[in-house]
C-alpha cells in the first residue's frame, strides 16, 4: 500500500483505450453534467465515432484539433476521439475574442475547430483558411449554469450529434496519445501553447497509478470537477479520471452553493479546485454550508495559486484533514505535494518533491541558495512526464531553463525551501514589486486583506511612483452592503505588516476580472496606471 491507502497497481484497462471500467460501489460509474448524464459504453461509442469523422476529415497523428466549448460531456469526447487517432486536443478559453482567439486558432494549427453554437460568430470571425468547423449544440443545463442562451443550430456547419450518427466507430486506435495543448490564459501577454510528447500505453497506465495515489482517490470512484477544462489541471485531472474509469460529474461554470449540493446528491469523493473556491465557500453563511452533507469528501486537491493560511485552516476546520496540495505547471505535471498534515506541520508550504521530482532555488548568479532564502523556483518533473516545447517559439524552452542544471524549468515563481525540502511560494515573478530597492509580495498582502471583513476578493499590484519607482495598489471588491474605507483597510495591514507593504492607492471594484476557475487578470486592472511610463509588464 501507499502512504495514501491507494494500491499502486491499478492499470488501465487492456490496451489503455477505456474499453472497460472499474465498477464503483454506488453502481455503474457515467460521466454527468448539468442534469444530464451519460454511461461509459456511451461516451466511448460517440468518441470513437468523432474520430471516425475526423478521420475522414484528414486528421492524422500529430495534428491538432480545437475545442471552443464551456465544460460538457462532448468536450471530452472530442478530447479522447482525438487521441484516438494520435491527434492533440486543443482546449480554447471560450472567453476568447478576436485576438486573443486568432493567436490560438492560428499559432496551435488546428485542422479542426469544434465550437458551442453561440461562440461560432466569434470563432468564424478569425478562423484560419481552410480550417473544419463542427458546431455544437449548447445543452440547455450548461446554458442555465453560465447564464447564456441555447440558440437554435446556424445551420452553416455540421452538426456535432448528426455529424457523429451517420459514422462507425473507429476500430483501430493509435498507439501514441499525444496530451492536450493548453495555453496559458495570457495574463501577461499572449496565450503560449505547451506542446508535450506523445506518450505510450505504459506511460500513461503510471500516470493513472500516480493520479489514483496523489490525489488519494479509489478505483471506482466519484469525483467532481468544477474548474474550466481549457486550464491544464482541471483538463489532465478529466483525461486521468476517464482512463481510471472514475464516475465524473462536470460543473458547466463554479458556483459555491452547487458546488455543495452535487457533492451531498452524487456522494463526491474527490474533487480538484483552487483558493479562490476556497474564498466562495467560505464566504457562503454557515447556515447555508451546514445545509449540505460534504461527509463524503476524502480528498480536497487544490493548487494553482498560493493559498492563504487562514483560508485554508478554515477548510480544515470545516472540512477535515482531507486537503491535499501540490506544485506544478503545464509543462511539468506536479511536482511537489503535501497532505493536511504535512501542511499543518509547515504551514504555508505547497509540499515537497516527490519521486523522482525535484526543486531548487536559485539566486540571480544561478547558484543554489540555502533553506530560507528566497529565489527563483525551478523544478524537475518526474521522470516519465513528456517533454515539452513551446508552440510558435522555438527558443522559448531554453529561456525556462536553469543554468547548469539540466533539465530543471521555472514556471516563473518566486519561493524558498525549508530545511526539510518543503517548498514555499511567495509570488509570481512578474507580480513581484519592487518599491524603494525592496522586494514586495503582493500575493502576502492580498492574503492580509481577505482576512478584512467585507472583502470578497483582492488584487495587489505596483503602480508607478516618481520618489520610489514603484507603489502599491490594491484593488478590492467588497460584500453587497460594506461601507469599507481606504483607510480602514490601510489600517488593516499597517496593524499586520511592514509599513512598506500598506497600500498606498485603495480601489473598490464591483467585481475584479476573474475567469472561471478564479484565475485573476490583473494586467486588466494594472495596464491602465502605466499607460505612459514605459514600464514593460
Amino acid at each position: 500500500m501507499s502512504r495514501t491507502g491507494v494500491r499502486r497497481s491499478w492499470p488501465l484497462p487492456p490496451g489503455g483505450t477505456m474499453e472497460a471500467v472499474a465498477p464503483s460501489a454506488a453502481g455503474t460509474p457515467a460521466l454527468r453534467c448539468a442534469g444530464h448524464e451519460r454511461g461509459y459504453p456511451q461516451f466511448l461509442d460517440r468518441a470513437a465515432r468523432i474520430a471516425t469523422g475526423l478521420a475522414e476529415l484528414g486528421v492524422e497523428a500529430g495534428d491538432r484539433v480545437a475545442v471552443v466549448l464551456r465544460n460538457e460531456p462532448a468536450h471530452l469526447e472530442i478530447t479522447t476521439a482525438a487521441a484516438l487517432l494520435g491527434a492533440a486536443a486543443v482546449p480554447v478559453n471560450w472567453h476568447f475574442r478576436t485576438d486573443d482567439l486568432r493567436h490560438v486558432l492560428t499559432d496551435s494549427g488546428s485542422v479542426v475547430v469544434f465550437a458551442h453554437t453561440d461562440l461560432l460568430p466569434a470563432v468564424t470571425a478569425v478562423l484560419p483558411t481552410g480550417v473544419h468547423v463542427i458546431e455544437v449544440a449548447v445543452p440547455p443545463g450548461v446554458a442555465a449554469a453560465c447564464g447564456t442562451d441555447a440558440p437554435p443550430a446556424t445551420g452553416r456547419h455540421p452538426l456535432l450529434d448528426d455529424w457523429l450518427a451517420e459514422r462507425a466507430p473507429l476500430d483501430r486506435p493509435a498507439p501514441l496519445r499525444p496530451p492536450t495543448v493548453i495555453y496559458s490564459s495570457g495574463t501577461t501577454g499572449r496565450p503560449k501553447g505547451v506542446l508535450r510528447e506523445p506518450v505510450t500505453q505504459e506511460v500513461l497506465a503510471e500516470a493513472v497509478t500516480g493520479f489514483l495515489e496523489y490525489f488519494a482517490v479509489a478505483p471506482g470512484g466519484r469525483t467532481l470537477i468544477p474548474a474550466p477544462l481549457y486550464h491544464a489541471s482541471p483538463s489532465q485531472h478529466a483525461v486521468l479520471a476517464l482512463a481510471a474509469g472514475l464516475d465524473i460529474t462536470l460543473m458547466p461554470r463554479f458556483d459555491a452553493e452547487e458546488f455543495l449540493r452535487l457533492v451531498e446528491r452524487h456522494r463526491i469523493a474527490q474533487t480538484q479546485m483552487v483558493p479562490t473556491m476556497f474564498v466562495r465557500l467560505l464566504r457562503l453563511p454557515r447556515e447555508v454550508r451546514e445545509r449540505y452533507d460534504v461527509s463524503s469528501l476524502t480528498s480536497v486537491v487544490h493548487a494553482a495559486a498560493p493559498c492563504p493560511p487562514h483560508i485554508k485552516h478554515a477548510m480544515i476546520d470545516w472540512l477535515g484533514p482531507v486537503l491535499r496540495e501540490y506544485y506544478g505547471g503545464s509543462e511539468t505535471g506536479a511536482v511537489t505535494w503535501c497532505d493536511s498534515a504535512e501542511w499543518l506541520a509547515h504551514p504555508g508550504t505547497v509540499g515537497r518533491a516527490e519521486g523522482t521530482c525535484a526543486v531548487a532555488v536559485l539566486g540571480p548568479d544561478g547558484t543554489a541558495l540555502p533553506p530560507g532564502a528566497t529565489g527563483d523556483i525551478y523544478v524537475r518533473p518526474a521522470d516519465t512526464w513528456p517533454r515539452f516545447s513551446y508552440l510558435g517559439d522555438p527558443d522559448g524552452r531554453a529561456a525556462v531553463e536553469a543554468p547548469g542544471l539540466p533539465g530543471y524549468v521555472t514556471l516563473g515563481d518566486i519561493g524558498h525551501l525549508d530545511e526539510d525540502g518543503y517548498l514555499y511560494l511567495s509570488d509570481r515573478r512578474n507580480d513581484m514589486v519592487i518599491s524603494g530597492g525592496v522586494n514586495i509580495y503582493p500575493a502576502e498582502i492580498e492574503g492580509c486583506l481577505l482576512s478584512l471583513t467585507g472583502v470578497r476578493d483582492a488584487a495587489v499590484f505596483g503602480i508607478p511612483d516618481e520618489e520610489f519607482g514603484e507603489v502599491l495598489a490594491a484593488h478590492l471588491e467588497t460584500d453587497a452592503g460594506e461601507r469599507l474605507t481606504a483607510a480602514a483597510v490601510r489600517a488593516h495591514v499597517a496593524g499586520r505588516l511592514a509599513a512598506y507593504k500598506v497600500p498606498r492607492t485603495v480601489v473598490f471594484e464591483e467585481r475584479l476580472p476573474r475567469d472561471d476557475s478564479g484565475k485573476l487578470f490583473k494586467r486588466q486592472l494594472r495596464d491602465p496606471y502605466w499607460e505612459g511610463h514605459g514600464r514593460r509588464i
